[in-house]
């Protein structure tokens, strides 16, 4: 990988639907140039397809919590993982080591739609309990930093 393919991925990363052509004009080369690089890394496996972002506050999803999950034993994760994936409202969860067995992310309308989320979690066999925080701000969402950390390694 060199400088185009990190310009390419920069712009990507900001943009998913950014035309090729427009990428192409952007970094002075052809849009088959483009067309070869993303291919190629595609087929490395370091693009995996593409992401569109939707803003949750805009369609009434505006509040963020995260909940730390204590199972009854750490054997039950697969079925409680499981489980989990039935509440659509869980956009992100994550099997953990260290003070909870599972984290998760969940997006509700309010505080009284993410108590009743939270209920359900804890009806979930398997669950000892759970512990809420909730997100007040999201502060750093920032999908290039690291990107442009790890080009600056290689």
């Amino acid at each position: 990988m060199d400088e185009v393919d990190h310009q390419i991925l920069d712009t990507l990363i900001e943009n998913a639907r950014t035309p090729f052509t427009d990428i192409a004009k952007k970094l002075n080369v052809s849009a088959g140039t483009i067309h070869v690089r993303v291919k190629k890394m595609e087929e490395e496996g370091v693009i995996k397809g593409s992401t569109l972002t939707v803003d949750y506050q805009k369609m009434g999803y505006a509040f963020i919590a995260h909940i730390g999950i204590y199972l009854e034993k750490t054997s039950m994760t697969k079925k409680v993982i499981e489980n989990l994936r039935s509440i659509p409202f869980i956009t992100i969860a994550y099997i953990t080591a260290g003070k909870y067995n599972i984290f998760c992310k969940i997006r509700a309308k309010n505080t009284n739609h993410a108590k009743e989320i939270i209920f359900q979690i804890d009806e979930i066999a398997g669950i000892y309990r759970t512990e809420t925080m909730i997100s007040l701000e999201e502060s750093i969402n920032d999908k290039k930093r690291l990107m442009h950390f790890i080009f600056g390694e290689i």
